[in-house]
């Protein structure tokens, strides 16, 4: 089981699509996965659209005790093999409150590996949707993770954007959670016919060239199709669609074939974004 936090410390970037995608991509290939949305607007939750669950993400942290991530975790509306922790608006008050304790997320995670609460196996993957802030949520999140794949946009601040995110990766690895490494950085939202995309994605490719995961994610409607259906993208048959579900598998194939053993950061840059 390999547990990810998909973050951006910017709103509007994609990340939520971006982990929904993952989470499709695994459903595909039969690959069990649980996302568990930890983002106060619960836009992951609304689209896996479960029955009602008894627990929260919110619940889970209160807790804070082995064997709450499993009992919260229920069926989403895509099947079985995709369960969901939903998320709460009570969530940004815990934000607000700024618990100190960055342990919570881990011990609630506890024996998640040995299965769900009603005896159905356990994911493979495990996807944390993170608020697009570093707070006490993200923190949660990463500390119990084993690698952070950080999302962007071909805009003119990715780059620093991306350099910020792995900043703060690598500020809770040395705090709290030693495993921890970047998974890599995805680009979202990009229009191949933008003269300013490609720019940004020359810069962001020349800053980050081990980080940078390719394909970039590109800006179809597909994608927003998909998720006024309660679908993932890959239950769509137009072109877009098998672009988007393209890039994603090739994503989830990368994260799938992470070394667990290997060491912390590597191949980044802080550079500061250029202007042409």
């Amino acid at each position: 089981m390999i547990v990810i936090s998909v973050v951006s410390l910017k709103g509007g970037v994609g990340k939520t699509t971006v982990t929904l995608g993952l989470a499709g991509a695994a459903l595909r290939r039969g690959v069990r996965v649980l996302v568990l949305d930890l983002d106060p607007q619960s836009n992951a939750s609304t689209v896996l659209d479960p029955d009602a669950a008894a627990l929260t993400a919110a619940d889970v942290l209160d807790q804070a005790r082995s064997g709450a991530v499993a009992a919260a975790a229920v069926p989403s509306g895509w099947g079985a093999d995709v369960r969901v922790v939903v998320s709460e608006t009570s969530l940004s008050a815990r934000e607000a409150a700024g618990d100190r304790d960055p342990l919570r997320l881990r011990r609630a995670l506890g024996r998640l590996d040995a299965g769900y609460a009603d005896g159905s196996p356990a994911p493979a993957l495990v996807l944390l949707d993170c608020p697009p802030a570093l707070g006490h949520l993200t923190r949660n999140a990463l500390a119990a993770s084993d690698r952070a794949l950080v999302v962007t946009e071909p805009a003119l601040f990715a780059l620093h954007g991306a350099a910020q995110a792995l900043d703060a990766v690598e500020a809770v690895r040395q705090g709290s959670n030693l495993r921890l490494a970047a998974a890599g950085i995805v680009v979202n939202r990009v229009r191949p016919r933008s003269a300013e995309h490609r720019h940004r994605l020359g810069e962001l490719r020349e800053a980050f060239p081990e980080l940078l995961l390719e394909p970039p994610v590109l800006d179809r409607s597909a994608l927003q199709q998909a998720a006024g259906a309660y679908l993932p993208v890959q239950a769509l048959r137009s072109p877009g669609a098998r672009e988007a579900a393209a890039a994603f598998d090739a994503h989830l194939t990368h994260l799938l074939g992470t070394d667990l053993g290997s060491g912390p950061l590597a191949g980044r840059s802080s550079r500061k974004a250029g202007r042409r």
